[in-house]
């Protein structure tokens, strides 16, 4: 049972984080809410955008106002597994082996360009963040809590790459998309990076503490019946063999969202009302969480990749088509 104390002080933190976020990253702001609500979700985030729209300077804000510890892994084609989930050497002082923990064991992982390390380390890291433990040498070591990986993926650069699989994007629970700076922005990360010092990553404003219980109250939030209804017949209408899917589903669509879509659509939808300071879920909420959501566990079929159809156009059809409650 949350207490009303509770809930305030979760707010609270959480109102100082943006600040601190919004005192660092300029625009973004839709990124930052997606981060946001990965965060109060348990999930985690892919990140996909061009080189240079500050994605890596975000994680590491986020890391350091939380008050979390941070680590980057630079994927790259010769990373191994253990290079990301550490090893067992051999100790000549207790003439015993002891594991060193590889840089997967801190609360923010960044998964730079995960799409350029091979299929086994990126199974490896994908294993990591499902199963919260990394198992090495027969043992199992869990990993501290709050986790949270992003991963970042750059869509325009894709000689050399390893396109994730679609069971093991799955496993991310929102997309986020990084776009250009309008002129406004360009002109504002001009004067923060040419001014005085530069940037300066802000001081931390929450602990892991103030996480986990964030999360706690994130999990209480109720969910009436017809809106958990609401967001399973939006996941149903995302299957080309469903009796509520569109035209466009039905003519464009190869696999629709799996049931984690549907987990990330209540998930998230809690997350956006608390960070509204709403104590309730509204069908405005699982609307908003929709693209997030699905945008990455909707499969085109070659029709609709060869007319150009966009999963994005998709989606904005399964809300048009399926009733409110």
């Amino acid at each position: 049972m949350i207490t009303e104390k509770e809930l305030t002080q979760a707010q609270e933190a959480f109102t100082k984080l943006r600040e601190a976020i919004a005192a660092v990253i300029v625009g973004q702001e839709r990124v930052v809410e997606i981060a946001l609500w990965t965060l109060l979700s348990g999930g985690h985030l892919l990140v996909e955008g061009v080189p240079g729209l500050g994605k890596t300077l975000l994680v590491r804000t986020l890391a350091r106002a939380l008050g979390l510890s941070f680590s980057r892994i630079q994927f790259t084609p010769d990373l191994m597994p253990a290079d990301i989930l550490g090893t067992n050497v051999f100790a000549e002082d207790t003439e015993s082996f002891r594991f060193v923990p590889g840089p997967i064991f801190a609360n923010v992982v960044l998964a730079d360009e995960i799409n350029r390390a091979t299929p086994k380390t990126q199974a490896a890291l994908l294993e990591a963040m499902q199963e919260r433990q990394v198992t090495v040498g027969g043992k199992t070591h869990p990993l501290e809590e709050p986790f949270v990986v992003l991963a970042t993926q750059n869509p325009i650069e894709m000689e050399g790459t390893y396109p994730l699989p679609e069971a093991q994007v799955d496993r991310f629970l929102f997309k986020a998309e990084v776009s250009f700076p309008d002129k406004g922005e360009l002109v504002e990360i001009l004067r923060r990076n040419t001014e005085g010092e530069g940037i300066t990553l802000p001081d931390p404003v929450m602990n892991p503490g103030d996480v986990l219980l964030a999360r706690r109250v994130v999990g209480a939030y109720p969910v009436s019946g017809p809106l958990m209804d609401y967001a399973a017949r939006l996941i149903l209408a995302t299957h080309p063999n469903g009796l509520a899917a569109p035209e466009a589903v039905r003519r464009y669509v190869q696999y629709g969202a799996s049931p984690r879509g549907a987990l990330a659509l209540v998930f998230g939808a809690k997350a956006r009302a608390f960070l509204a300071g709403r104590y309730h879920v509204t069908m405005d909420d699982i609307r908003d969480i929709l693209e997030p959501a699905l945008l990455h566990r909707i499969i085109l079929n070659f029709r609709g990749e060869a007319e150009g159809i966009t999963v994005k156009e998709i989606l904005q059809e399964v809300v048009r088509s399926v009733p409110p409650p």
